[in-house]
């Protein structure tokens, strides 16, 4: 099984940037996809989840409104939509993959990890 994270980099604040993950090696569409973030020299946060289907999407607080999470089940991916960005918003960026319907956002409910991608944004 293999999660590639791909379309991280620099951008101004108030900017925008769209990370893709593409999966291989499992039913895609059996996975709910959830995307967390760690910023230096802290833990690593939820940031957002897809169900299975694409039919329901649940995002924290801080990037509500801002971020949005879509999956190609056709094409084994999800995207994460990234708007009106934040210095705060700097970090590493991971896809992560749970046989659950619903893993929610603690990051041990999650069976495969991407390797990351880091997105700065810069003030």
């Amino acid at each position: 099984v293999q999660l590639q994270a791909s379309g991280g980099g620099l951008v101004q604040a108030g900017g925008s940037l769209r990370l893709s993950c593409a999966a291989s090696g499992l039913t895609f569409s059996s996975y709910a996809t959830g995307w967390f973030r760690q910023a230096p020299g802290k833990g690593r946060d939820f940031v957002g989840i897809i169900s299975r289907d694409g039919a329901v999407t649940s995002y924290a607080d801080s990037v509500k409104g801002r971020f949005t999470i879509s999956r190609d089940n056709a094409k084994n991916t999800v995207s994460l939509q990234m708007n009106s960005l934040k210095p705060e918003d700097t970090a590493v960026y991971y896809c992560a993959a749970a046989y659950k319907f619903w893993p929610g956002s603690e990051a041990h409910e999650y069976d495969y990890w991407g390797q990351g991608t880091l997105v700065t944004v810069s003030s």
